[in-house]
């Protein structure tokens, strides 16, 4: 039988989402295969780097106001269940959509240390929504 320990391993390096966690100023601590699919940065690249290499520069004023908010604050709006659909960046530079949730991490005191994010790429199923909505905004105007 497994131990805790190593049912957690397994979760977090075999997911298929990314799973990211970050310190309290949005460096990168933790960054699973899932990760490295989705953005294309491999662990190497990415642990010890801001936030930033995934998040579309015009985004990022937005992203870090609401990270300071949640680190400084402790809660998220986003943790609970509620997904969080927006724009990121890979490492070839284009721009995928994905849904998140946010978890803040908690030394033994209670402090926010940094966050663990849940991340799943939707670009495909964004892009058909889209292309749906098109059409069916085409077809009631030439009614």
């Amino acid at each position: 039988m497994s131990t805790p320990a190593e049912l957690v391993d397994a979760l977090l390096r075999s997911a298929s989402d990314a799973i990211v966690a970050t310190d309290r100023d949005g460096r990168i601590t933790f960054w699973n295969p899932g990760a490295e699919r989705i953005f294309g940065f491999t662990a190497d690249e990415a642990v010890g780097q801001s936030l930033d290499i995934i998040i579309p520069e015009n985004l990022r004023a937005r992203h870090w106001s609401g990270f300071r908010h949640t680190v400084a604050t402790g809660t998220s709006r986003y943790g609970h269940g509620d997904l969080l659909s927006v724009p990121g960046l890979t490492k070839d530079g284009r721009k995928i959509s994905v849904e998140f949730t946010i978890v803040m991490l908690r030394d033994a005191m209670q402090t926010v240390t940094g966050t663990l994010a849940v991340m799943r790429d939707v670009t495909k199923r964004f892009e058909e929504v889209r292309e749906l909505k098109r059409r069916l905004a085409g077809a009631s105007g030439s009614q």
